[in-house]
């Protein structure tokens, strides 16, 4: 048949696959850090049926959400914790100052879309960042929406209450 191993042929081989030296685990090529004449980072958001516009610079930590602190325009600590979730997890906090103006939705859903904004901006700023940003899901939009309401139905799934006489 084909060429047959005895054990001692194939403890040489063993022991020649050790000698070598392996290649190195290719890695992702790195992108190329993309910033406008000001410094500036810019990225699109979006979550639901809301769209953020998102520009990240070098800073002290300032995030501003159509002019306003993202205190007085995200009043909720969730919102809040929502949007600082890519700084927290690249170990960023305080260094990046953001300008967002976002449209459409409610709040949660630009929270949302600040957040996906924000991470895609992080990434074209400092490309290598990439890999922990995008293995906790930061960079994929939430495709999740509404359910439409169907017609004979209360609600889009939900029935009319159902009476027997």
């Amino acid at each position: 048949m084909a060429d047959e191993q005895t054990m001692t042929d194939l403890k040489d081989l063993a022991g020649a696959v050790e000698g070598t030296v392996a290649p190195a685990a290719p890695t992702a090529p790195l992108r190329e850090k993309q910033v406008d004449k000001q410094g500036r980072a810019y990225a699109t958001g979006r979550r639901k049926d809301a769209v953020a516009r998102v520009w990240v610079k070098p800073g002290t930590g300032k995030i501003t959400v159509n002019g306003r602190d993202q205190e007085v325009y995200f009043a909720r600590p969730t919102l809040r914790l929502v949007i600082n979730q890519p700084f927290g997890l690249t170990e960023r906090t305080g260094q990046y100052d953001v300008i967002a103006t976002v449209k459409g939705g409610g709040l949660s859903g630009q929270a949302g879309a600040v957040l996906h904004g924000i991470a895609q901006a992080l990434t074209r700023f400092e490309p290598a960042l990439r890999s922990p940003v995008k293995a906790a899901g930061f960079l994929t939009r939430d495709s999740r929406a509404v359910e439409r309401k169907k017609y004979g139905k209360a609600k889009a799934r939900r029935s009319f209450q159902f009476s027997k006489r």
